[in-house]
């Protein structure tokens, strides 16, 4: 599952929107985004890492590795 899908899930989840999420993030991190910009990242597969785990916070998540059982 790419992270465009884990976010849209997540935005389903707590009812909000891409334009929600921007603005939760523009509140909560010292970078500005707009639903465009958020739209194109999630679309084009650019997020970095950092961006997800922040997107993650605003939501109320935490990103968590774990060992697969082989």
């Amino acid at each position: 599952m790419t992270a465009r899908e884990q976010i849209k899930i997540l935005l389903i989840k707590e009812h909000l929107s891409t334009k929600n999420l921007a603005e939760l993030l523009a509140q909560n991190i010292d970078k500005h985004y707009t639903q465009q910009s958020l739209l194109h990242k999630l679309s084009r597969g650019t997020l970095r890492y950092d961006e997800v785990e922040n997107i993650a916070k605003v939501l109320g998540y935490k990103i968590k590795f774990e060992k697969t059982k082989n």
